[in-house]
């Protein structure tokens, strides 16, 4: 059976807008970020490979919907991020220093705010035509 919490969140993902699905792509790769980050200084292997795996799979999905005809640089350069907080993660899963998972971090946060103020501006704009 399913919990109330759940439906509640299956139905926010899917009236939610593209631009708010990105936005919650990268909270979610925040927030399993910092828990694997947490559970690496706990020296904890099985919650840091859970949150890694998690994390990564959001950072794929969010190299994978670019579209480089479309995009051109910033594309490419956003692929060049996600590529590098890949290896991030891959480097805290071998070693299991979180260090690697701050600058993973440090960057999704930077690309959140980026995308925080786009949306923004997008809606001011927006709001401002007939």
């Amino acid at each position: 059976m399913s919990h109330p919490y759940q439906k509640y969140k299956q139905t926010q993902v899917s009236s939610a807008s593209r631009e708010k699905l990105l936005l919650m792509m990268y909270e979610g790769a925040i927030k399993f970020t910092k828990l694997a980050i947490k559970a690496a200084e706990e020296k904890n292997i099985h919650d840091r490979c859970v949150n890694l795996g998690r994390a990564y799979d959001i950072v794929m999905e969010l190299n994978n919907t670019l579209d480089h005809n479309v995009g051109g640089d910033i594309s490419r350069q956003l692929e060049q991020l996600y590529m590098f907080i890949t290896d991030q993660y891959t480097q805290a899963n071998i070693s299991g220093n979180p260090e690697p998972l701050r600058n993973a971090c440090k960057v999704l946060e930077t690309l959140h705010e980026g995308w925080k103020g786009a949306v923004e501006k997008l809606k001011k704009n927006n709001e401002g035509t007939p």
